[in-house]
């Protein structure tokens, strides 16, 4: 399965500090850094990934 990744509304298009996520399925979000796109995946679940949000808006 190919999955779609989306970066981050904060990255600039050559930021070096970008974050990238994919939803593959309905329990998983999965977070990787853009600058690593083969390296390690956090999966979360989407109530941890909703309660996430506001705190990384904030900041």
């Amino acid at each position: 399965m190919k999955l779609e990744w989306i970066k981050s509304s904060y990255s600039t298009p050559d930021g070096p500090d970008c974050i990238e996520v994919a939803a593959p399925d309905r329990d998983h979000i999965l977070v990787r850094d853009s600058k690593n796109p083969t390296g390690p995946r956090l999966a979360l679940a989407p109530t941890a990934w909703a309660t996430f949000l506001p705190y990384a808006a904030e900041h």
